[in-house]
């Protein structure tokens, strides 16, 4: 019984949007033949394969060359920009710490609320003043 589940074999099988999607995610250039490989669990072989039958800029015979250094640049940007976006943060988080103690300092020495209350009726205008 053994011997016979060893000669089975098993086999992915992939829909025609799926592969196409794959292929326009490289060809769009957000993912790398490796990505895909990583993201997906595909075989790079099986991926190009699929470049080479629906790529619309590849064509079987040329030889698709992926440079490291493209991909580790991509990742290298990608780190920069979330260091930048995290240090854009942390300053916004600052201004906002600021700008409350400013409106605390407000409300204990000058008796004035700055902070925004959603039970308080709207004012009527101007109480003693002329009305027009």
């Amino acid at each position: 019984m053994k011997a016979n589940l060893r000669s089975i074999q098993k086999q992915r099988r992939y829909s025609e949007e799926f592969k196409r999607s794959i292929v326009s995610d490289y060809e769009s250039g957000k993912y790398s033949v490796l990505q895909l490989e990583r993201l997906h669990g595909v075989g790079n072989p099986t991926i190009y394969k699929w470049i080479y039958k629906y790529s619309t800029f590849n064509q079987e015979g040329y030889r698709v060359v992926e440079s490291k250094s493209s991909s580790q640049s991509k990742v290298k940007d990608l780190e920069r920009k979330v260091r930048e976006l995290e240090a854009l943060l942390g300053r916004k988080q600052v201004k906002i710490e600021y700008l409350e103690t400013m409106m605390e300092v407000a409300k204990e020495e000058l008796n004035i609320d700055i902070k925004k209350n959603f039970d308080t009726s709207q004012s009527n205008g101007l109480k003693g003043g002329k009305q027009r």
